[in-house]
């Protein structure tokens, strides 16, 4: 690890998963972008946003949901055990046993108008987050684990602590989920930039292939990470600080002597660089590129694969598809046979009529 000072400052654990993954531009160390001039935009943790992201998911999928299935369980409990100490009360010990089954139902807690809506809810929150962010997820596939320790909480509740729901329109359905639509697309895309720019993934890959010499090898695309981490720091001369942003103290306190320079993570040139200090350098412009053809290439061969499962395993069976062609005809058949029915019909009649006119006249 270096021993120079880091110069940024890491972010707070409160921020949405957007704001964690993309934090956008914050510019760098002696020229921050700021708003309206005066309040600096965050930045990553030094060892990455992604651990970041990665707890933000943890306390999501597995604090907040355990947290809300206590509360979604508890509640009921509680107001039921108060309503069953109200009967004993008012109709003895054994009120319950001697009240009827259906009156035994209606003491349970009724559910409000929105209480399906809330569940539904979340299901589909749960399962945006495990499908836009999978690839900053504190472990493998955590939806599906979490949704099988969620069902018996919420069977337990509807069957024993709830009353039973009253059907009020069979208009409103959820459909049958079988074209996701947008949502498939921004999973794979978000799941591309994360990969590509919240990770370390493609800079350690384009360090691999290029700094091979650096292991004593003599050959590039040894795939070796030593000097990895010095190689991704970049230097900055402490002078150079903003007013704003000027340190309380020069670090004597610490090292012994004032600290002139300290590291921050990004590719720029040095403070005393003969050409422009603090420009990129031309492995910010190999990591971009390397960047932006993984994300390219990711998303076409995501859409490829799902596009050849799909066409390999269709959505409908080609027994059951040929069998819903029939129907069709036939009931095209009908209606065709009946319209000339009605046709030849109405032709008779025409014919009638103008018998029993012509036959009228004198």
């Amino acid at each position: 690890r270096p021993s120079m000072p880091r110069c940024i400052q890491p972010r707070t654990e409160s921020d949405s998963t957007f704001y964690i993954a993309f934090p956008g531009f914050t510019g760098r160390s002696g020229a921050y972008i700021r708003l309206i001039n005066r309040w600096k935009l965050e930045e990553c943790h030094p060892s990455g946003c992604l651990i970041d992201l990665c707890m933000q998911m943890g306390i999501i999928m597995v604090l907040k949901q355990t947290w809300n299935n206590f509360m979604e369980l508890g509640y009921p409990l509680i107001q039921n055990w108060w309503t069953r100490r109200r009967l004993r009360q008012e109709h003895g010990p054994n009120a319950k046993a001697s009240f009827p089954q259906w009156e035994r139902d209606y003491n349970l807690q009724p559910m409000n108008a929105y209480g399906l809506f809330d569940e539904y809810l979340e299901m589909i929150l749960q399962f945006g987050f495990t499908t836009i962010f999978v690839a900053a997820s504190p472990g493998p596939a955590p939806g599906p684990p979490q949704q099988h320790h969620r069902d018996p909480p919420d069977a337990y509740k509807f069957v024993t602590q709830w009353r039973r729901l009253y059907l009020s329109s069979q208009r409103h359905r959820l459909g049958s989920g079988r074209h996701p639509g947008g949502h498939g697309i921004l999973s794979v895309i978000t799941n591309a930039f994360v990969i590509a720019v919240t990770s370390d993934f493609i800079p350690r890959l384009v360090y691999a292939y290029n700094a091979g010499h650096v292991c004593g090898q003599g050959r590039a695309r040894e795939r070796c990470m030593m000097g990895y981490v010095n190689a991704s720091l970049s230097m900055f001369r402490v002078s150079d600080f903003e007013n704003t942003s000027v340190p309380r103290t020069d670090g004597s306190d610490m090292f012994g002597e004032a600290v002139k320079y300290c590291r921050y993570r990004d590719y720029r040139e040095r403070p005393d660089s003969p050409g422009e200090p603090y420009s990129y350098t031309l492995q910010f412009w190999h990591v971009l590129a390397a960047r932006l053809a993984f994300i390219i290439v990711f998303e076409h061969m995501v859409f490829t694969i799902k596009n050849l499962i799909a066409y390999l395993i269709p959505d409908l069976p080609k027994d059951l598809r040929d069998r819903m062609r029939r129907e069709k005809y036939l009931i095209q058949e009908m209606m065709y046979e009946a319209e000339l029915e009605r046709l030849q019909k109405e032709k008779n009649e025409k014919k009638k009529n103008y018998r029993a006119h012509h036959n009228a006249l004198p």
